[in-house]
């Protein structure tokens, strides 16, 4: 019976083969947060935190490792989903799971968004004499057009792309610090005044700044939905993600750090949506300011297609689920095969929200989706390891509850430093998911429609 031949039945049913190793996982983090994350958040930061942004960039380090810890715990329990609305409805409930997966909507309708609005901006810097108008409306327009063409990028392009940015980078940080030497010495490379200036420092000030910095680690999650793909989930799913998170703050603060002792005066940035721009030409003249905009402008133009393209089908799995209408939502071009109705609503809607230019807005309406999530999950951490019955293992209160709480904590205090508006324009967003599962579960008795983030 041991030799027995496998029926051929079994042969057709797909398995999912654990090829991918702990490095490739990291790779893959590096890349969904992309090394350039902080250049988009230095200026606003800076003046926000009056000359702290490092402080800002560690500060929401530390909420993001904890909550790593978090998830690479519930993705080893849970391989398949790799999602927080999941992991909140498995520990909590599938209500809180529900609007846990709302609140990541707003976080992908978001995206796109956000890097229409600051892609225009860097262009703008390259061609003052564009109106701004012109620019969103190409940045909105191509994006919109690739898409519903159903052109994607592929993983040579995102190499191509990571390869060029790790130059860039480098080539400021070498040029930054031979700057230092040269107009300073020692003392101006190495100082701690970026940590600690105690003419400019004010706390509430650095919390709220980093309420934006944060956006620094958005993606760090992703590495989740490769749990069934990976040899030994339960150890590198956690450890890839603590180390991109690491990684990010790290490298993230050093070229914060370089950029605030290149220009000290965070109240003299030309332009303080691209000011590390500035801080780039200081010590690499025009050169590195213009490998800089490029840099920027083709990165987000590749997140913007990602993003958009991920809210739209997100917006079909919806439809074809009958949680919106299915006749507009669940419909597929013939030709293409991609959901061209939501593309071109979400193009339009992208265009008319990036007329107002506030990218500050925006990436504080992507942490607070986010961070619900992120709080989400740490709670869910602490009820599914320490108080929900575990065989084959004794509960730790440091490992199962104190670490998962200070990462609540911490992402708390975080997301209560987002601005009014943020909140305001968050909490209807939430409010109307609030209203909406109540209505289709019949004022929560029945169970919710879960959202299939898998589409995206």
């Amino acid at each position: 019976m041991a030799d027995a031949p496998v029926p051929a039945a079994d042969s057709k049913i797909p398995h999912l083969r654990r090829v991918l190793s702990l490095w490739d996982l990291i790779i893959f983090g590096i890349m969904a947060v992309t090394p350039s994350a902080p250049v988009t958040v230095f200026g606003l930061v800076s003046v926000r935190a009056r000359g702290h942004t490092v402080d800002t960039i560690l500060f929401a380090m530390v909420a993001m490792v904890l909550t790593a810890i978090s998830y690479g715990r519930m993705a080893a329990l849970y391989p398949a989903a790799g999602s927080a609305y999941t992991y909140v409805g498995k520990a909590l409930n599938p209500h809180l799971g529900f609007l846990a997966g709302w609140a990541m909507l707003l976080d992908y309708f978001t995206i796109p968004l956000f890097c229409v609005v600051y892609g225009s901006l860097i262009v703008q810097r390259m061609l003052p004499d564009v109106p701004y108008v012109i620019i969103s409306a190409g940045f909105a327009g191509g994006i919109t057009y690739l898409n519903a063409r159903g052109i994607r990028a592929t993983a040579r392009t995102n190499d191509v792309l990571l390869a060029y940015m790790g130059v860039v980078l480098l080539a400021f940080i070498g040029l930054a610090i031979r700057y230092l030497l040269v107009h300073q010495g020692w003392g101006g490379l190495f100082s701690t005044t970026p940590f600690y200036d105690p003419q400019e420092f004010d706390l509430k000030a650095v919390i709220h700044a980093t309420s934006f910095a944060a956006l620094t680690y958005i993606g760090f999650d992703s590495v989740t939905t490769l749990a069934e793909d990976v040899h030994d989930p339960k150890r590198n799913v956690l450890l890839s993600l603590v180390t991109v998170c690491l990684f990010t703050g790290i490298f993230g603060g050093f070229l914060t750090y370089l950029g605030q002792r290149v220009w000290p005066d965070f109240r003299s940035f030309p332009d303080i949506a691209t000011a590390f721009m500035d801080a780039t030409r200081r010590v690499g003249g025009v050169w590195l300011f213009e490998a800089m905009v490029l840099l920027l402008a083709i990165a987000n133009l590749g997140a913007g297609l990602t993003g958009q393209v991920g809210a739209a089908r997100l917006l079909f799995g919806m439809g074809r689920d009958n949680v919106l209408p299915k006749r507009f939502f669940a419909h597929l071009s013939a030709k293409t095969n991609t959901p061209t109705f939501n593309i071109v609503l979400i193009g339009a809607l992208t265009f008319a929200g990036s007329l107002g230019k506030r990218y500050d807005l925006i990436g504080e309406l992507q942490n607070f989706g986010a961070f619900l999530g992120f709080m989400g999950v740490n709670i869910a951490t602490i009820r599914q390891f320490y108080f929900l019955p575990q065989e084959g293992r004794h509960k730790s209160f440091w490992k199962d509850c104190l670490l998962p709480g200070l990462g609540f904590l911490i992402c708390t205090i975080i997301w209560l430093g987002l601005g009014d508006l943020a909140k305001i324009v968050g909490g209807l967003w939430f409010v109307v998911g609030l209203v909406y599962s109540a209505v289709r579960t019949r004022g929560f008795r029945r169970a919710p429609v879960m959202i299939d983030f898998r589409e995206s």
